[in-house]
């Protein structure tokens, strides 16, 4: 080994002192490698070296050689697939549908006891609507007879004093009406049959109306009605003082406008004019008044459809149904206050009450001047417009306006 060779082996690389060169070699700067590095082209010390070329980019995409020099980009998240709903909406979803579904069965139990529970309490009258020679036949709708009684039953002596009703004992008709409810869904027609009404009774001869009542009770009463009427009667109702009263107080009282004054101590009534709100005494009062009007009985009647109308379709509301505290008391009061015959249920009363509360056309028979009957002096009907308005009740047809504007 030479000595040059013994020398560029003890200097550590990195001095800042030039090696000693070799004879074939071209002069290198300090700091230059040692030894060139292999497939490298010689420098000299005069030429700058040249910065590295990039490399070519030799990445590869799912085990393929990727084409171009751009920088590999990240591949973008794919979509999320939508999640089916998570278990606890579901549970919650059909947890609802179990509540609606229990509640629904628990309100058609009710509903089924409450029926039954009604219907026994329904109070009946046997042979009102029997079959006899000469009964007018079935015809289209349903046609009710509503008779208002005055029946102390089941008031006290303070009662009466308070209502006053009087002593007498018995029962007579107040008040009358006959309520046709049509086939076809259309309004139905009240019509009053004023109580002194001349009319023909069965084995008694020309009578008032209510005297037909007073001799053979409902029966006689009915049959009277279907044989001046030609209409065949379906359904029998008889509501009573006490059931008056204790049905308005079960709806909450009803709200009545009052064309006048009334002052009338026998009734036990005291009313302004105008709009108010009546409870079961003073409601009592109001429809058995006859006071008011030129013709008193006529007034009586047209205040006793007025306030039925109003009654009915109040009990009939669905605040009034609803409502435990409300519904409960009214089938009571009106079960207790009801006599029906024996083919009316619980059914026919729901039928008569939708019918009432989807406001009737109300009217009375057509009369005009009296007749002098056993009872005395009578209402005599007028036989061509009272002929039409049954005729139009039986063949289930509108009564014609001009019946109608007389009644």
């Amino acid at each position: 080994m030479s000595e040059d060779d013994r020398t560029r082996a003890m200097r550590s690389p990195g001095d800042g002192r030039p090696l000693p060169r070799r004879d074939e070699e071209p002069p290198r700067s300090g700091g230059a490698p040692a030894h060139p590095i292999p497939g490298s082209a010689p420098t000299r010390a005069h030429e700058q070296p040249r910065a590295p070329e990039e490399p070519r980019s030799s990445a590869r995409v799912y085990g393929k050689a990727r084409s171009g020099n751009s920088p590999v980009r990240p591949l973008k998240k794919p979509p999320r697939e939508p999640r089916e709903p998570r278990l606890r909406g579901r549970i919650k979803g059909a947890t609802i549908l179990k509540i609606i579904a229990g509640a629904l069965a628990v309100l058609l139990v009710l509903a089924v006891v409450g029926f039954f529970w009604i219907n026994s309490r329904i109070q009946t009258i046997d042979g009102v609507l029997d079959e006899y020679e000469g009964r007018p036949a079935d015809t289209p709708g349903t046609n009710w007879l509503l008779v208002g009684s005055d029946s102390r039953e089941g008031l006290t002596a303070a009662e009466r004093r308070k209502l006053a009703t009087g002593r007498a004992v018995g029962r007579r008709t107040d008040s009358m009406m006959l309520l046709h409810i049509p086939e076809g869904g259309d309004r139905p027609t009240l019509v009053s049959l004023p109580r002194d009404s001349a009319v023909s009774i069965p084995g008694q001869g020309r009578n008032k109306l209510n005297a037909a009542f007073a001799i053979g009770g409902p029966q006689l009463l009915t049959r009277t009605i279907e044989n001046v009427t030609g209409i065949r009667i379906d359904n029998y109702m008889e509501v009573g003082f006490a059931g008056f009263v204790d049905i308005v107080d079960a709806v909450g009282g009803v709200e009545i406008c009052v064309k006048s004054p009334i002052n009338d101590p026998k009734a036990g009534l005291k009313l302004k004019k105008g709009c108010q709100e009546m409870d079961g005494g003073t409601a009592l009062g109001y429809v058995r008044t006859r006071k008011g009007g030129a013709l008193p009985d006529f007034e009586r009647t047209k205040r006793q459809r007025q306030f039925l109308s109003a009654v009915v379709k109040k009990a009939a509301s669905p605040l009034v149904l609803i409502n435990p505290f409300t519904s409960i008391p009214l089938a009571m009061g009106a079960t207790d206050a009801v006599r029906v015959d024996t083919g009316t249920g619980a059914f026919d009363l729901l039928s008569l009450g939708l019918a009432m509360g989807g406001s009737p056309v109300t009217t009375v028979v057509p009369f005009g001047g009296n007749e002098s009957v056993a009872g005395g002096q009578a209402v005599k009907w007028e036989t061509t417009r009272a002929i039409q308005l049954f005729d139009a009740l039986k063949e289930d047809k509108p009564v014609p306006k001009d019946v109608l504007d007389k009644g």
